[in-house]
């Protein structure tokens, strides 16, 4: 019976808070008397708000106390509760150089991380480098991952793709799912080691099946590409699906990607733009892109032209070069906004600045057409013709052909219109064939020229069609 009288009291006291309030009294009476170690702990308590209600104040108070005695856990728990308020880095710095002159390890990398980002100190990532290299000496991961990162970006430390892979790796092997993540993309890409596919594929896993969203994304992708596993649509959407679930915006976007195209899931265009809404709402340019097209085009919602121009808007004003493309079609066409063509043709150059095929092609066709620029438009055409753009290779022969911005020459105006031709150009196959059949730039070869334009009219081409009327007769 007295044992079960004990047992009782235990419980009550359990109930009662003896092990949470009590305790809390006791400490701070402890910590009143000089106790560092319990002066850190109320500090904790009244910081986290566990067993008493949070009060900051009270905290900085009872940590205070602790630090001044050489607590170093005190000290970085100081560094805390000042780098939340932005008018106090400075003392959040002071704090964390404090603790981390005393070797703490998590101080060290915080200061690190003060350094990187100017917080409270003058930025200086050489600095940052050498904390986080302290912290990394003690076996610490995240500074070992942080480290790392400097390493690949050559912030305060010579890019070395090997010394990164090697802090990554001693990070990964104590399960750091950042790191575990790297070592994948260093594996993918074959910075800093031999590039396999396959290794990478068991980075992205192990950090994934830890839950980290980019790996999870990465999980997708190599199942959908095939790459260091077999392809498998099916599979590539439940790693999307769990990165999405996260609230993910990358994840959130392949998904919607998924169910826009039917991969690995039946088609659903309501259902991705379900998806790519939520992406666009936490500012993913992709998705806010692909979400105007969607209202755009009246792809799994109603078409909106206002709708399409303001989400395409926001993706142009993050630099995304084909919502800058898309942005200026709007402009030409009046779709949503006004019509503009000083508008227009100042997206088409931000997009093409970019190497935007589609762009530039474009912005040669204006200084051809509009502002009949020909030297402007040759360049454009020829940036794009050469790669393989066919529509743009045959514009580049009709250039050649008639002296438009270039000295005329008739070889090249042929060379140009095979290049064209021979990807199935419809214009070009019939301009080739009108070279051959008067012999410009070319030997005459009436067969020949015969043969290319009925390629040309069998694909639609009225001045093809008309050639060939003509012929039968």
């Amino acid at each position: 019976m007295k044992r079960i009288g004990t047992l009782i009291v235990i419980l009550q006291m359990i109930i009662a808070g003896a092990y949470g309030v009590n305790n809390i009294t006791e400490l701070t009476k402890k910590a009143n008397k000089g106790d560092a170690e319990a002066a850190y702990k109320v500090a904790e308590a009244y910081c986290n708000g566990t067993d008493v209600a949070k009060d900051y104040q009270k905290a900085i108070g009872f940590a205070q106390k602790a630090a001044d005695k050489g607590n170093v856990k005190a000290m970085n728990l100081l560094g805390d509760i000042y780098r939340e308020d932005s008018t106090t880095t400075a003392k959040a710095a002071e704090w964390y150089t404090k603790a981390a002159n005393k070797g703490n390890a998590e101080a060290q990398r915080k200061i690190g991380i003060c350094y990187i980002g100017g917080h409270g100190v003058a930025k200086d990532y050489a600095k940052a480098a050498e904390w986080f290299g302290k912290a990394a000496e003690q076996g610490y991961a995240k500074a070992q991952y942080d480290l790392g990162l400097c390493y690949i970006m050559g912030m305060g430390v010579a890019k070395d793709y090997g010394k990164a892979v090697e802090l990554f790796q001693k990070a990964a092997d104590q399960g750091d799912s950042d790191a575990q993540h790297n070592m994948g993309v260093c594996y993918e890409s074959g910075n800093g080691v031999p590039q396999d596919y396959g290794k990478a594929f068991e980075w992205f896993q192990k950090a994934a099946l830890q839950g980290n969203a980019d790996s999870q994304v990465n999980m997708g992708m190599c199942y959908a590409n095939g790459k260091g596993v077999a392809k498998d649509d099916v599979k590539a959407l439940e790693w999307f699906q769990k990165a999405a679930d996260q609230g993910y915006p990358k994840g959130q976007y392949d998904l919607a990607v998924c169910y826009a195209n039917g991969y690995g899931v039946k088609q659903d265009l309501a259902k991705a733009v379900e998806w790519y809404e939520k992406a666009a709402n936490q500012g993913s340019a992709e998705a806010q892109y692909m979400l105007g097209l969607c209202y755009l085009h009246g792809e799994g919602v109603a078409k909106d032209y206002n709708k399409a121009a303001e989400l395409i808007g926001k993706a142009a004003e993050q630099g995304l070069a084909s919502a800058e493309y898309d942005l200026a079609i709007c402009y030409v066409n009046g779709e949503g906004v006004p019509k503009d063509e000083a508008k227009a043709v100042e997206l088409l150059q931000k997009s093409a600045d970019q190497d935007y095929t589609e762009a530039q092609y474009a912005l040669g066709q204006y200084y051809f057409k509009g502002a009949q620029d020909y030297g402007k438009a040759v360049k454009l055409f020829e940036k794009v013709a050469e790669k393989g753009y066919s529509a743009a290779q045959n514009n580049l022969g009709g250039c050649y052909a008639n002296g438009y911005g270039v000295a005329k020459d008739y070889s090249k105006a042929v060379e140009w219109y095979k290049k064209a031709a021979d990807q199935g150009n419809a214009m070009a196959q019939y301009n080739l064939g009108r070279c051959y059949f008067d012999g410009t730039g070319v030997a005459k070869d009436y067969v020949k020229g015969v043969e290319l334009i009925k390629k040309s009219a069998d694909q639609g081409y009225e001045k093809a069609k008309a050639e060939m009327a003509k012929i039968k007769k």
